[in-house]
């Protein structure tokens, strides 16, 4: 694998570098200045600048596992995620903060099927998505709903946290929830007026 994508370091330099070398040294030269910070999950199969299209320099990523933020009271000391929130909002002052989850989402799943004792980190932090969880076990319907709950609970996080809260209430920030089905290639998005997850429909659809 190590040498598959030393190849493919190359081909990238060779090709999409190539091709696109004057936008990566505007880049350094003027900095970068994205819109949105994308909250995202570390599972390989979500690739966020694969899903949107977006380039170098249009997307401040942060992925952890389950696309959790810890509430500010529970952040304790320095965290990556807090950072970024920082980082995001009051310096790079995104305009938007898109919290993606997806589906078979094995955080999702461990929280009605626990990782064993031999995980503290991963047990711990699993249980920030707690309340999003059902009763009952669980089926693949019930699996897809706790997805999208756990979705909305990120998305009120954000809104503990102060800075965060400012920019939306000033109207210079917006929040956004996405379930990307990733069987389908399809993205649901976020309804606040109706808590409901609705289907994206492309304004271009390409074969």
């Amino acid at each position: 694998m190590t040498d598959e994508l030393l190849d493919g370091l190359g081909e990238f330099r060779a090709g999409y570098f190539a091709e696109h070398r004057k936008e990566y040294r505007d880049l350094v030269f003027n900095g970068q200045h994205p819109s949105t910070l994308f909250v995202g999950c570390s599972d390989s199969r979500v690739s966020p600048q694969l899903l949107t299209g977006a380039g170098p320099g249009e997307l401040f990523v942060v992925r952890n596992v389950g696309n959790l933020i810890p509430p500010p009271d529970k952040a304790g000391g320095p965290n990556g995620i807090s950072a970024a929130l920082e980082y995001a909002v009051d310096i790079l002052e995104v305009e938007e903060i898109i919290v993606c989850g997806h589906s078979h989402c094995g955080a999702v799943r461990a929280l009605y099927d626990p990782p064993d004792g031999a995980s503290p980190n991963l047990r711990e932090w699993l249980e920030l998505a707690g309340p999003a969880r059902l009763p009952g076990p669980p089926d693949d319907a019930m699996l897809r709903e706790t997805e999208r709950r756990s979705v909305k609970l990120q998305l009120q996080r954000l809104l503990e946290f102060p800075n965060v809260r400012r920019r939306v209430d000033a109207g210079r920030l917006d929040l956004h929830g996405w379930h990307y089905v990733i069987e389908d290639g399809e993205v649901h998005l976020l309804n606040v007026s109706t808590g409901a997850f609705v289907p994206h429909r492309p304004r271009i659809t390409r074969p």
